[in-house]
């Protein structure tokens, strides 16, 4: 199995090496686990490039120590990741919550990030954050998923909840939340990486980027909403800002989408 033994970080991650071509970082959301069936946006990635995808640390196979941690962390743990696998300096790409870490990560070290995009993503502080989603934590999981939905694209609205109306998407993000509920350290896990995400602030160091930047989003994004990731963008020297027809998933909404992505991940 593919496990790394961070040196130096106390921390055991699972990672796997997915598709061919120019290397690529790739960084996921909220709660992701490598077990889940790749979508759209992740089928893309590997069958253009040779992508380094992980579990972040408190989720899926990856360890789960119960110890306070920041998104600088997250960071940290990437970078000795890309160590252990050799790669020297890589473009990157952060979805959501990978983007947070995938801000952290070229502010760090940036001699380490290629190119960065940056997919529905905020810089919280004055930059504004994306949406409180621990507050979401005392929610069953039923009303949790149903809400992360609507909270996904604004245009859900009350007649969008009307009866079957909402059910496929709910019950997707459901089976998303409940994937390794039951196992030990899931829930540690997941508290420390909202904890993280809650006090997420990169807004005073973007100006100090130099490395060409995406940022793209979604029109109707409820989680990371469209000012707050216009203002990310501003804050950064030079980056490109780009929106779609679609939500906190946008990419797999607006057909123009993943072509976009994989131009900019190419430096286009």
């Amino acid at each position: 199995m593919p496990f790394a033994e961070l040196s130096g970080r106390g921390i055991r991650l699972y990672h796997e090496l997915r598709g061919e071509g120019p290397r690529l970082l790739y960084l996921g959301g909220t709660g992701g686990d490598l077990r889940r069936p790749p979508n759209a946006l992740e089928a893309m990635l590997a069958s253009h490039f040779q992508v380094l995808v992980l579990d972040q640390r408190g989720m899926g196979r990856s360890g789960k120590p119960d110890v306070p941690c920041t998104m600088a962390d997250y960071a940290e743990d990437a970078a000795a990741l890309l160590d252990h696998v050799g790669w020297a300096r890589v473009p990157v790409l952060g979805y959501s919550f990978g983007g947070m870490v995938a801000q952290e990560l070229a502010l760090r070290h940036a001699e380490r990030v290629e190119r960065l995009v940056l997919l529905s993503t905020t810089a919280g502080g004055a930059g504004g954050a994306s949406y409180p989603l621990h507050e979401l934590s005392g929610l069953s999981p039923e009303e949790r998923a149903l809400r992360m939905v609507e909270l996904g694209d604004r245009r859900r609205d009350a007649r969008w909840r009307a009866p079957g109306m909402q059910r496929a998407l709910a019950d997707e993000a459901l089976a998303a939340l409940r994937l390794g509920a039951d196992e030990p350290g899931h829930a540690i896990g997941a508290r420390r990486q909202l904890e993280a995400r809650r006090t997420h602030d990169t807004w005073e160091r973007l100006p100090g980027l130099r490395l060409p930047v995406w940022v793209f989003g979604g029109k109707y994004d409820g989680i990371a909403a469209p000012e707050a990731v216009e203002r990310l963008a501003a804050r950064i020297p030079a980056a490109r800002l780009e929106f779609f027809e679609g939500g906190h998933l946008f990419f797999l909404q607006d057909p123009r989408a993943l072509e976009r992505i994989r131009e900019a991940l190419a430096g286009n």
